[in-house]
């Protein structure tokens, strides 16, 4: 599947020559060295008004970036986990505010870090069970081990949790050993970008009898068909796939991240709800089309209009910002204005943003620097896809957003 400009973009209100900014500005990225290509894609009403490649998929050879070319999206798997999970709640599975123990014991009883170190922890008993939607929306008390901004971080990396999992361990033995560490807050009473996606896909799996990757495959990608979506790569396809790069400390130019990148390759024992995914600029353009309208594509429904629209508000305590919620860690962005929905970032208040946006929009990004967001007030998408780890290197996704809207003249 390719992902080509379907409509002339002064027909749908973009001036053509502003968006052809848009792959000049990156391409001295590029051409500086310090990423080895992209792939950039932009839809106003359902139709691809801008769509782009350049530079290499591996720079040490020659193999430039096509439309076939497979990216690690690490944390963009994340919606596509809440959408599943969304379509299980439809049917009256589980309801929102159930307690995550009803399905998964393990979190019963569970102690909150209050104060000591990651050696010496002193935790008192969490007042408010973990809920569903506490998992959604990233208000469990959950953390990740890469984060190095708590204590309770230290004690995931102690626990092998840091940008993988112990060996041998299921999605099933991995949610039992998150259970057994302390939460970072109170659960529903702040913000924490965490593992909390992935024991929202254990939920998955008890709820639907099914394991994680099948049910996805089942629920969203086949009937969206997103062929080309999948959790590793096998030799056949290997040379597809893009390497991963994270920036030389003297330089800034890439560096290859095999050690960590290679993992792609392999097939793994655990499917992370959080992350793992790995797709196309294609496939991913055919979910957040889905999302624009309302949950459907192509005569597949997905979710209804209105889950959709629950989906895409801010459901943080009391209506507040991730800058107000949040210990930070988690973004190279302001997010004053910025709420959280289940599963997306939403844009809740456009004032503090101080940039082209509209409220209601909502987005994610991936680790290896890739994006999107969907701008329903404008009915417009936009993708970045490279491999360049952390995120925080580049203002990449700002820039896009500077370049995007500003090529909007209607």
């Amino acid at each position: 599947m390719t992902l080509q400009r379907t409509a002339d973009p002064d027909a749908l209100g973009f001036d053509a020559e502003r968006l052809a900014r848009i792959d000049r500005h990156f391409a001295r990225y590029v051409d500086g060295g310090l990423l080895a290509g992209w792939q950039i894609a932009v839809t106003r009403a359902g139709e691809v008004v801008h769509a782009s490649t350049y530079g290499k998929r591996v720079v040490e050879g020659d193999r430039p970036v096509q439309d076939d070319t497979l990216w690690r999206i690490y944390s963009m798997t994340k919606p596509v986990t809440s959408v599943a999970a969304l379509a299980l709640w439809e049917e009256g599975r589980f309801e929102l505010t159930d307690e995550l123990a009803r399905y998964l014991p393990e979190f019963a009883d569970m102690r909150v870090f209050d104060k000591g170190t990651a050696l010496q922890p002193y935790t008192v008993p969490a007042i408010e069970p973990i809920r569903i939607w506490h998992l959604l929306t990233h208000t469990a008390g959950l953390t990740y081990g890469f984060l190095y901004t708590s204590a309770v971080d230290a004690m995931y990396r102690a626990a092998g949790f840091e940008w993988s999992a112990p060996e041998g361990l299921d999605l099933a033995g991995i949610t039992a050993r998150f259970a057994t560490l302390p939460l970072l807050f109170q659960p529903g009473t702040a913000w924490g970008y965490s593992v909390a996606t992935d024991v929202l896909g254990r939920l998955i799996e008890v709820v639907s009898g099914r394991r994680l990757d099948e049910f996805i495959a089942e629920r969203v990608l086949r009937p969206l068909a997103m062929t080309d979506t999948r959790w590793w790569v096998g030799e056949a396809e290997a040379f597809r796939l893009a390497a991963l790069y994270t920036p030389d400390p003297t330089t800034g130019r890439v560096c290859r991240l095999d050690q960590l990148g290679e993992v792609a390759l392999t097939k793994p024992t655990a499917h992370f709800g959080g992350g793992g995914l790995i797709s196309t600029a294609a496939d991913y353009h055919r979910f957040t089309q889905m999302l624009l309208r309302g949950g459907e594509l192509d005569g597949a429904r997905i979710l209804g209009s209105r889950t959709v629209r629950l989906m895409t508000r801010n459901h943080l305590p009391g209506g507040r910002d991730l800058d107000e919620l949040s210990p930070g860690g988690c973004a190279e962005t302001s997010l004053a204005g910025i709420g959280f929905g289940l599963g997306v970032a939403v844009v809740d208040d456009t004032d503090p943003i101080r940039t082209h946006t509209s409220r209601g929009e909502y987005y994610w990004g991936g680790a290896a620097s890739t994006a999107f967001w969907v701008d329903p007030a404008e009915q417009l998408t936009a993708l970045l896809f490279t491999q360049l780890l952390p995120s925080s290197t580049h203002p990449l996704r700002p820039q896009l957003r500077q370049l995007v809207y500003s090529a909007l003249v209607d």
